[in-house]
């Protein structure tokens, strides 16, 4: 059988992708992210970015998570026994670390966080010298080194330096403050009350700081401790956000933020406490650079086709990709796109950096919400009101996915067909799109039409062809 429900074999809990090493804490090497595997792995990669170089620089960020302190002293001493120098950022974000291997003239980063998934897992994110996520090919090198074990240790006289540095939460936001298209006074003048869902992470620390800067006063902070025992399903998805919408209400605030644990997501709540939608982040911080600037935009297949309309409105081109990170940001130089990003509330900024950031996204956003000079719920009401019905089916070991796949499309041969990623089906307006997670042992289903009734029935039904043919 292709999926389960309630108790039945425990899926393997190590998965080596384009999104990084990931799995959840203890077990057996190999099979779940023990300290075995984060040596191995941070030794193969480390191997691969000092090859034949005299002095190698790597800079290391980790989220808030409770295993975070264990996995980035292995990490850490890891690259030192390698002779590499490490620039140590300590708390920090994804997009922060990207930021810094560029500022440092880094040969590559690692970033330990396991972005959205809930506390029992870890992940190792690897960046290379440009602070964007290694390719396929690289991946697959570490992957091969990492196994075969092939590694060789620096002499103690050689050891790699640890260079702890603190700058880059300040380098951050005075970047963003920067920005040309982020108006920090026009957002200053709106006077805006906001409420910030932190999710016992770095969003704690940066978020708030931020805000202030960019001179809101007033910023109300939940689940605020930065402590990785995560107060709710650390996705924010408007049925894990139910405390942030009723605080939000109740402060009688202008709007609420939440953001993941290493904050490269980004999503908002009305002041009427309804969702403004993870996937319209995206559509409208795009109709605001497209207003300043013409150019194409990018999303991964997932993602709505508002972001598409949006384009076509402001005379630009838009381009789907596969989904992650690096797909999108390929995608993006490809077409020269001046947006991007994924509908799950990643915003990539391409002259700001290659990388999904949600500090970035609220500068824009908030100064496109003062431009507009409205309330959250009536900027909302802007862009087209799709749904996106969002399932996903888990997996037991051994499930040959690419046979439900091949039989599937056969089913809608009828149909338009792209099996670029996975396997994404028109249905005149509508779509559904299936693909296996990069992150977790799933195969996730998205299905978008103008009604949520009839979104959630076409991922039903894909559910049951998914059942039919496992």
């Amino acid at each position: 059988m292709a999926y389960f429900c309630g108790k039945t074999e425990k899926p393997v809990a190590l998965i080596k992708s384009i999104s990084g090493i990931r799995g959840t804490i203890g077990g057996v090497p190999g099979e779940n992210l023990t300290p075995q595997d984060i040596v191995k792995f941070t030794a193969a990669f480390g191997s691969i970015l000092k090859a034949d170089k005299k002095k190698t620089k790597v800079v290391v960020g980790r989220d808030g998570r409770i295993s975070g302190p264990m996995v980035h002293a292995l990490v850490v001493q890891t690259l030192s026994a390698l002779g590499i120098d490490v620039i140590d950022l300590g708390l920090s974000t994804t997009p922060t670390v990207e930021i810094a291997v560029k500022m440092e003239k880094a040969d590559g980063g690692i970033i330990i966080t396991a972005s959205h998934n809930p506390k029992e897992w870890n992940a190792l994110k690897l960046l290379n010298g440009e602070g964007e996520f290694i390719s396929a090919e690289t991946g697959a090198k570490v992957l091969e080194l990492g196994e075969a074990g092939d590694f060789s240790f620096a002499a103690v006289d050689k050891l790699g330096t640890v260079t702890a540095d603190e700058s880059y939460l300040q380098k951050h936001i005075e970047a963003i403050l920067l920005y040309p298209l982020v108006d920090r006074e026009a957002i200053a003048e709106k006077k805006f009350k906001v409420v910030v869902d932190a999710i016992n992470s770095t969003g704690a620390i940066y978020v708030p700081l931020l805000l202030r800067a960019l001179g809101i006063k007033n910023v109300i902070v939940l689940n605020e401790e930065v402590n990785g025992k995560f107060a709710h399903n650390p996705e924010p998805l408007p049925e894990h956000l139910t405390a942030l919408s009723n605080e939000v209400v109740k402060q009688k605030a202008h709007l609420g933020i939440a953001v993941d644990p290493d904050v490269d997501r980004l999503c908002f709540v009305c002041e009427d406490g309804n969702m403004f939608g993870e996937e319209y982040t995206l559509v409208a911080v795009a109709d605001y650079v497209l207003g300043k600037r013409k150019g194409n935009t990018v999303s991964n297949m997932s993602s709505t086709k508002s972001l598409k309309e949006v384009t076509l409105k402001h005379g630009g081109e838009y381009y789907p990709s596969a989904v992650g990170e690096v797909n999108v940001v390929k995608k993006m130089k490809e077409v020269n796109a001046v947006i991007g990003g994924e509908g799950n509330g990643g915003i990539i900024v391409p002259d700001f950096h290659y990388g999904r950031d949600a500090l970035i996204g609220i500068g824009l956003f908030l100064s496109h919400l003062a431009e507009q000079n409205c309330s959250m719920s009536s900027l909302r009401k802007k862009y087209p009101d799709y749904y996106i019905s969002k399932n996903k089916i888990e997996l037991n070991n051994g499930i040959d996915v690419q046979t439900i796949f091949e039989n599937i499309r056969k089913k809608y041969a009828k149909n338009p067909v792209n099996t670029e990623d996975g396997l994404k089906i028109e249905f005149d307006n509508d779509w559904v799109h299936l693909r296996t997670s990069n992150t977790e042992p799933i195969i996730r289903i998205y299905a978008e039409s103008d009604y949520e009734t009839k979104a959630n029935n076409i991922a039903l039904q894909l559910m049951r062809d998914i059942k039919e043919f496992g």
